[in-house]
């Protein structure tokens, strides 16, 4: 888990919820990418971010693994690194 000495309050908030989503694999796949990333995240992508983090994690869970098609509202860059990031980590 990354340090959140250095951080501003909302991107330790965002670290903090990323880790602590309620479903296990949620948790590697947020706070996995939270620590490779949060730190270069602009403000429109932290809005992004953060919006997602309201997510109930088994319909997020969905979107990110293509299980299920991605909302207008919801499909933006950040969902789209996340998705790469997951891909990434599981294509071992």
């Amino acid at each position: 888990m990354l340090n959140s000495n250095g951080l501003d309050v909302r991107r330790r908030r965002l670290l903090f919820r990323s880790w602590h989503r309620g479903i296990r694999e949620m948790d590697l796949i947020m706070g996995g990418f939270a620590d490779a990333f949060i730190e270069r995240l602009n403000a429109r992508d932290l809005d992004d971010f953060e919006r997602l983090t309201d997510v109930p994690d088994p319909e997020l869970l969905d979107w990110i693994i293509g299980e299920a098609p991605v909302p207008a509202t919801y499909d933006c860059d950040v969902l789209r690194q996340l998705r790469t990031f997951h891909r990434g980590r599981t294509e071992t």
